[in-house]
């Protein structure tokens, strides 16, 4: 896989053939794009905290000649500490300056992958996993800003100071130089063989903790069903696994990098001793100075922390890839062909004035529809169907006859492979995604709340919603009551995923906030599966309401929902088979019939008496 991404000007571009440290330290440069002022006047601050730090030891070896020839020492000293104070003050507003910079990086990657995740393609969503995807946002990000912020800093400054060290230990003494660039090249060389390792084990790690927070999430989202079917332990068992996985990657990688470490460290060591004991014998034959020997052995001082900071923001920055390669796949994700979303730019808080609707064409219609999920196994083989505007349009069928599929067509989540939806006359995909969805509501079966105030949940489409919008539509929903009883009233926080209220209380509260947005087109899916009797009938007394309103399109299952619609649709199998009034298709469908007669629609019984409904299963 080949991904590739824009981010403000620059392009970062990875492949899995291409992993080497050369190429990984290309990208992270690349991410940086639009922070290269930023860098540049780090990079010449690092600069100068660098010639000031290895102007030390020049300073200190004048020291210890003038002391040996008795001279005076104090103002060598005190430039000394002048140099100490201003290398430590420069450096200090330099790493600043490219830690921020690593933190903007990664602030942009997070907007771009919360704008790409948000507007995914719905075939997306069925072949990734929702905890995973966080993941990339949190976990990987987060890895990824140690590296830009961390590798990347100590890799600039670490090399630096390296390079100024040797020039100067070069000018001192360039056999004592040769002898420890041996050793070093060495230790370069196990160093890159870990490499490789390093990443690929990395890679797993954050693929099992994306896995893990995957699997966590399923079994949070489902937590009554885990409790009630005693599969706690289950559920233990099977995220033990993935942590056992998180584990032993992590164990690869801390096994290379503690192979890395020790070289370094024995690198350094050895050049260390080895200096001392060359430079010693060359100052007893008379073949440098005392000062000269003191200024190399300061100099190869400077050497252990920016060789380790190199070595190991090199091991860094491959671990890193192996996030971005994660947050890379993410990006390149296909997003329905819609705007992005801008960073900075604040979504309008009010829906945008209602669409032009066309009274003489219907607000719906499907004309021949197929669709599948699957290619090789189709759901719609030829729906067709028309919701004129303020009519109520009931689709009735056995579960898996296509009725949920035909409202996520609606909804534009997909596009039909075959056939035609028009809005008002107009083929959708004629209309952007936004113009079409300005025209519908949705009312889910599982009615989704969010966690917050009660307020917020019913303003969720139309967040400065005025007092009287809102009571209209919690008078509308029949919400008086839930807003009466809970502490707060509508400032009442009602928990994650509505903890705190009924399952028909949550459909009501999805009700509501559809109807604020007035639509022109209202798809309600069951929408009286989780409603007692006396509240069906209420629901009942709404739908003929909002009816004056807007065109109603309900997914049916009783038959109170079904007898006072305008227009009933029966599908089979994915077709269109029967339409007309309850009445009509009891005497002229087969299928109605045995609809009516089972317990999903018994004629002849008051509303709420049928029974609760399953779920459609499309």
């Amino acid at each position: 896989m080949t991904g590739t991404t824009a981010l403000d000007g620059g392009r970062a571009e990875i492949t899995d053939g291409d992993r080497s440290t050369r190429a990984a330290v290309a990208t992270m440069y690349r991410l940086t794009a639009g922070h290269r002022k930023a860098i540049a006047v780090a990079a010449v601050l690092t600069l100068v905290a660098s010639a000031l730090g290895l102007t030390q030891p020049l300073v200190a070896k004048h020291v210890v000649d003038a002391s040996g020839r008795g001279q005076v020492i104090w103002p060598l000293l005190a430039l000394l500490g002048a140099l100490f104070v201003a290398e430590a003050a420069t450096g200090s507003v330099g790493r600043f300056l490219l830690e921020r910079m690593g933190e903007g990086v990664v602030r942009q990657l997070r907007h771009g992958l919360v704008g790409r995740l948000l507007r995914l393609d719905m075939r997306e969503y069925d072949r990734h996993r929702g905890g995973d995807l966080i993941s990339r946002v949190t976990a990987d990000t987060t890895l990824l800003r140690e590296v830009v912020s961390q590798a990347l800093v100590d890799l600039v400054t670490g090399s630096l100071v390296a390079a100024g060290a040797i020039i100067l230990m070069a000018w001192l003494d360039p056999l004592l130089l040769l002898l420890v660039a041996v050793i070093v090249a060495m230790a370069a060389l196990v160093v890159t063989s870990l490499l490789k390792g390093i990443r690929c084990a990395s890679e797993h790690m954050q693929n099992s903790v994306g896995a893990i927070a995957a699997d966590l999430e399923r079994a949070l989202g489902a937590l009554p069903m885990v409790r009630v079917h005693r599969a706690e332990e289950r559920e233990a068992a099977g995220i033990g696994a993935r942590v056992e996985a998180a584990y032993g990657a992590g164990i690869r990688t801390a096994k290379l990098a503690s192979v890395m470490s020790p070289a370094v460290e024995l690198a350094v060591q050895g050049s260390f001793l080895i200096v001392l004991v060359v430079g010693g014998l060359r100052v007893n034959g008379h073949a440098g100075s005392l000062g000269d020997l003191v200024a190399f052995l300061l100099y190869a001082s400077y050497l252990v922390l920016p060789l380790s900071s190199v070595f190991h923001a090199v091991g860094l920055i491959q671990r890193g890839m192996g996030a971005y390669q994660r947050i890379e796949e993410a990006l390149c994700l296909p997003v329905e062909p819609t705007a992005p979303l801008v960073a900075g730019i604040p979504a309008p808080t009010r829906r945008p004035a209602g669409p032009v609707t066309c009274p003489e064409q219907p607000a719906l219609a499907l004309h021949d529809v197929h669709f599948g999920y699957d290619p090789e196994r189709p759901v719609l083989r030829g729906v067709s169907f028309t919701v004129a505007h303020r009519q109520h349009v009931a689709l009735v069928g056995r579960s898996g006859a296509g009725k949920s599929t035909a409202f996520a067509l609606v909804a534009r989540f997909y596009e039909p492979d075959a056939g035609s939806v028009l809005f008002d006359g107009r083929p959708a995909t004629e209309l952007t995604l936004d113009a079409c969805r300005r025209r519908i509501a949705v009312v889910d079966q599982n009615a989704h709340v969010v966690h917050g105030t009660l307020r917020d949940n019913i303003t969720y489409a139309v967040p400065d919603a005025t007092e009287a919008e809102i009571r209209r539509v919690v008078e509308l929903a029949r919400l008086e009551e839930v807003v009466d009883r809970l502490p707060g009233g509508l400032a009442a926080v009602i928990g994650e995923r509505g903890g705190t209220l009924s399952g028909g209380e949550r459909q009501r509260v999805a009700i509501a906030r559809a109807l604020l947005a007035r639509p022109s087109l209202l798809l309600l899916d069951e929408p009286t599966s989780h409603l007692d009797a006396i509240n069906e009938s209420a629901l009942t007394t709404v739908m003929k309401d909002v009816a004056q309103e807007c065109a109603l399109l309900v997914i049916a299952h009783r038959l109170s929902t079904v007898q006072h619609a305008d227009h009933i649709v029966v599908l089979q199998d994915g077709r269109t088979v029967a339409g007309g009034r309850h009445d009509e298709l009891l005497a002229g469908n087969a299928l109605y019939r045995e609809l009516a007669a089972s317990q999903m629609l018994r004629p002849g019984r008051g509303p709420g008496s049928a029974g609760q409904a399953g779920t459609s299963g499309d």
